[in-house]
């Protein structure tokens, strides 16, 4: 069982931040059957009441869309959904004052009943898609079912599942996160992930290597010349 109060306001932010338009934006959330009813509802009720509007007002939580193709292609990722089968909350777009030539959305929550082909998929904007899950292993494999493999979290208080996520038989992800949404910019941690969003890694030990070139120094202290294997060299 998650802490549902932190997993919400984990989700929220993950979610809409940004609007959206983050690589390690939270896409799709997998949610065990038995608190789906408690959680779910909870979310829409703050993705209506979220605060939407210039970005400039520190009491904005969501600003606008980069342009008008992410809201159009924002707009034919929650029709496919549909198409899917899917239950669509929000997406709308939304009129700010002073703010007219601006694509500002609602963001939307899309209840799936099973992860679909647009589920995999990147759009950069506020859209979360939603299924159940009942088993742990099958909650892995459908988190793993998707091209990319850059941030990933998981919300619970049982160790061994915590264990799990994180191992080799968990999240495929790069970063792999417990209790704490999919960010990555952490300081001193390396960023970046696997499968399509491979490409090695930043920040970190990983990334100051890049900058060093390996040397390896041998010194002998002795006065003999001792020789690899063993080998014997006599000059006379």
């Amino acid at each position: 069982m998650a802490d549902l109060e932190l997993a919400v306001r984990a989700i929220t932010f993950s979610a809409v931040g940004t609007a959206g338009q983050r690589c390690t934006t939270l896409r799709r959330l997998i949610v065990h059957e038995k608190i789906y009813d408690q959680l779910v509802p909870r979310l829409k009720k703050i993705y209506g009441n979220v605060s939407i509007g210039n970005p400039l007002d520190a009491k904005t939580l969501v600003g606008p869309l980069i342009d008008e193709a992410a809201f159009n292609r924002m707009q034919q990722s929650l029709a496919r959904a549909k198409d899917e089968g899917a239950k669509v909350t929000g997406g709308e777009r939304v009129k700010v004052p002073g703010c007219n030539g601006g694509f500002y959305v609602k963001p939307a929550i899309v209840e799936l009943p099973s992860q679909t082909e647009v589920m995999k998929e990147e759009t950069f904007a506020p859209i979360l898609y939603v299924v159940k899950y009942k088993d742990f292993g099958k909650a892995i494999e459908i988190h793993n079912d998707v091209p990319q493999g850059l941030s990933s979290c998981i919300f619970t208080r049982d160790m061994r599942e915590a264990e799990q996520f994180t191992s080799a038989l968990g999240s495929d992800c790069g970063i792999a996160n417990v209790n704490i949404g999919p960010s990555g910019a952490e300081i001193g941690g390396a960023f970046g992930g696997e499968k399509e969003t491979g490409g090695g890694r930043e920040s970190g030990s990983d990334a100051w290597k890049a900058y060093m070139r390996r040397v390896t120094s041998t010194v002998n202290y002795g006065l003999a010349l001792p020789l690899a294997q063993g080998v014997t060299f006599d000059i006379g």
